[in-house]
């Protein structure tokens, strides 16, 4: 199974990747929580999916790229995810954060966020921080055990989730799961991870990965790289 990145084009997807619609809900208060899914797509060995976000016929692509003139050049470091990340130690447990991977989906902020949890240190807020840590979908945020040196993560099948943000009422990105290699278009591979979110909407500033742009607004982008430190 791969996932290549065409040059100003979409990704094409081989070996036969189970590809599903899931759709991002929230609780009572507004928090995003978890993924239900909307639908199974046909299987198929092959197929291209839209990274322009134009496509008439998403999440596939049909050539749309080539006439608005989609510009795919993908801006993504290419360096280890454990090179990149700053690490916040709390107790037993160790978060380790790669801001600049951030898809916006917003499950790391339920019931104070989870730095806060983290601080707090009881069992019901270190059971939460946990939830929250195997739910981000783009993998920014990993959640380690000090003393086996895993980390906590769900098992995922290799598979492809096409995302809907129904509280943005937005599409959001392709969510990737289960470690399935991804190739970049002058052949270098990123590293595979249980998960991590690709762009679809054409507008990311990290491509091929997302960066919340289906979403945010250029302010909100700008606030963000702030407060992370990202150039």
């Amino acid at each position: 199974m791969r996932i290549r990145v065409l040059k100003d084009g979409p990704y094409l997807v081989e070996g036969s990747v189970p590809l599903y619609e899931e759709v991002i809900v929230t609780d009572e208060n507004g928090h995003t929580r978890e993924f239900v899914e909307r639908r199974e797509f046909p299987l198929k060995e092959r197929y291209l999916l839209c990274r322009c976000g134009a496509s008439k016929n998403k999440p596939y692509c049909d050539g749309t790229h080539l006439e608005v003139g989609f510009d795919g050049t993908e801006t993504a470091s290419t360096k280890p995810y454990i090179e990149r990340a700053t690490v916040f130690r709390a107790g037993d447990l160790e978060l380790t954060d790669v801001p600049e991977l951030c898809d916006h989906s917003r499950f790391c902020l339920r019931a104070g966020g989870i730095r806060e949890l983290l601080r707090k240190g009881d069992r019901e807020s270190i059971q939460i921080a946990i939830e929250e840590a195997m739910i981000c979908p783009s993998g920014r945020l990993v959640l380690w055990d000090r003393r086996t040196g895993k980390p906590y993560e769900r098992d995922y099948e290799k598979s492809i989730v096409v995302v809907h943000d129904k509280q943005k009422k937005c599409e959001g990105p392709l969510w990737v799961r289960g470690g399935i290699k991804i190739e970049s278009a002058d052949g270098k591979e990123y590293e595979a991870r249980n998960r991590v979110t690709l762009c679809r909407c054409g507008l990311s500033e990290n491509k091929p990965f997302c960066d919340g742009s289906h979403w945010m607004s250029a302010e909100e982008k700008l606030e963000f790289k702030k407060k992370w430190g990202i150039e």
